[in-house]
């Protein structure tokens, strides 16, 4: 279950150091924003970059410092694995604005049901069953 970890005032921060830490890996920042509960990080990353050790770097930075510039969020905890999809180039800016807009997205849309349906778009229907579960 997604614990609504991220307060307003740990977004605030937040944000600007993933985008920081994606800086320090050679990426190029396009957008971060998300929900109390996820985050959607838009990053050009070099080729010699896996992005397993993108997420791995951004994650367990972002955690060490989040436990240690809020006392209130002592339990806090990335879920364990991450979703990750390729953008082509020409929509680029579509994926930036909707990932500016998830306040407003998801006041209509849930992200279990909008994550199910990416999964089911990329083939990935035995995901898409099980992910939630």
């Amino acid at each position: 279950m997604r614990m609504p970890w991220i307060t307003a005032d740990i977004e605030l921060r937040l944000y600007p150091l993933l985008g920081g830490i994606a800086g320090d890996l050679g990426c190029t920042p396009i957008a971060i924003n998300g929900m109390p509960e996820h985050v959607h990080v838009l990053v050009r990353f070099p080729s010699d970059l896996a992005v397993a050790d993108l997420l791995r770097h951004l994650k367990s930075r972002s955690s060490k410092w989040i436990h240690e510039s809020f006392a209130s969020a002592g339990d806090f905890s990335w879920q364990q694995g991450y979703g990750g999809f390729t953008v082509s180039k020409p929509s680029v800016a579509a994926i930036g604005h909707y990932i500016r807009s998830q306040k407003e997205h998801h006041k209509t849309v849930s992200f279990e049901s909008e994550y199910v349906s990416m999964l089911r778009k990329t083939g990935r229907t035995e995901a898409a069953e099980d992910i939630f579960r």
